[in-house]
């Protein structure tokens, strides 16, 4: 498994030379969500599509 460290320059790697800081920040941080997401799912830490419609039609 890589380390996180590894995983980020694998992920800057990969960009286009002309990518901006912006470009690899925003990057890094859509993995870390995807990450984390995938994390809270495991965990049960989720709720169902019909649940978070219910939880928007009341807002």
């Amino acid at each position: 498994m890589e380390t996180l460290r590894e995983e980020a320059i694998d992920i800057i790697s990969r960009l286009p030379d002309s990518a901006s800081i912006d470009d690899i920040m925003y990057r890094l941080y859509v993995i870390d969500k995807v990450r984390k997401g995938k994390a809270a799912i495991k965990l049960g830490d989720s709720i169902s599509v019909e649940d978070l419609r219910r939880e928007i039609e009341s807002w």
